[in-house]
């Protein structure tokens, strides 16, 4: 492990102050809703037996097209912040290949220097059975971009970001050799998660980049995150500390992306464009065509095709979803 220069950095921000808002509209969704706004099929191939007299349509599969948000191969997982759920870790874990899963984690969004065998942020991939576990770490951007620092990433098959400051990963990591090195490992297949600012940063468009505060959703100097969700902005903690209409400021200035709000306890995880919603809370997704501002919402089990966002269009809220089993998920 590369250890770093004690670094000169602006004083940590706590939680936003206590801001009186307006109520934000959400849209609730239902697999009928979630099928018709996202234009995902709900049929089994054994519906499509049942077609109409004189159909001519070619029964070849269309080539498929590269997928518009995730990346073409491997996985994204982005959470929210707060506790999260064993079914999280556990699944990062899977996606990295189970108990011999070889784990990169890069702390520096936190202010920690040290981590030494008993550090608690190795606990959890630990209980969810995973044993080889490596820390990557540094203050230092030429250190960032040399070879040898980031050999340890060509080995890896997962990465995982925890929470902090995402300026500090700006700072250290974006554009450098370990930032490709994570492109690459997702090229391979592998698994890159990240909680809190360790999800904001895998969005292309960074929010909350200001070293200054975290109040501020929109700063010139970060912008720019590692962009492994193409055309997205990803906001955190997002109900439990009332951030429901933040993401609005930065679609005005951006009505090119796609926002999704992450609430604590809760993950997305990204193949290509099929999004699952993983945890106890709830997903919410910003579509900047809507004149209404009403978030989209999913929760734990919902399946989404985030390929489609650019044609969902506006319809009445809807019942909660909480699907009980795998089986009502939407595919």
């Amino acid at each position: 492990m590369r250890r770093a220069k004690t670094p000169t950095s602006p004083t940590d921000v706590g939680s936003r102050a206590a801001a009186k808002r307006s109520p934000a509209r959400r849209l609730r969704l239902t697999p009928a809703t979630l099928s018709t706004l996202f234009l995902i099929p709900v049929l089994s191939l054994g519906g499509l037996s049942g077609c109409a007299p004189g159909w001519t349509g070619s029964t070849a599969a269309p080539e498929e097209a590269p997928p518009r948000i995730g990346p073409a191969n491997g996985s994204v997982l982005v959470a929210g912040g707060g506790r999260l759920g064993p079914e999280i870790w556990e699944r990062f874990v899977e996606l990295a290949g189970g108990p011999d899963a070889r784990i990169v984690i890069i702390p520096t969004a936190g202010t920690d220097e040290e981590f030494p065998e008993t550090w608690p942020g190795f606990l959890p991939f630990r209980e969810a059975g995973a044993h080889n576990l490596t820390v990557l770490h540094t203050r230092d951007r030429g250190e960032a971009d040399s070879e040898v620092f980031a050999q340890l990433l060509r080995e890896a098959t997962g990465v995982w970001i925890p929470g902090g400051r995402q300026w500090r990963l700006v700072d250290s990591y974006l554009n450098t050799r370990v930032h490709q090195e994570l492109r690459d490992l997702l090229h391979r297949g592998g698994v890159v998660g990240g909680t809190s600012a360790g999800a904001s940063i895998q969005a292309e468009f960074l929010v909350r980049g200001d070293p200054s505060t975290n109040q501020v959703m929109v700063s010139p100097d970060y912008e720019e995150g590692f962009g492994f969700l193409t055309g997205t902005a990803v906001d955190q903690h997002l109900l439990t500390r009332a951030r429901e209409n933040d993401l609005w400021e930065v679609l005005q200035l951006r009505p090119d992306l796609l926002g999704i709000g992450l609430d604590e306890g809760t993950a997305l995880l990204v193949t290509g464009d099929r999004a699952e919603v993983i945890g106890s809370s709830e997903v919410l997704f910003y579509l900047p065509s809507d004149q209404t501002r009403t978030p989209r919402i999913a929760r734990a089990g919902a399946i989404i095709d985030l390929g489609a966002w650019s044609s969902v269009s506006v319809s009445s809220p809807a019942d909660d979803w909480e699907p009980s089993s795998p089986d009502r998920s939407l595919r």
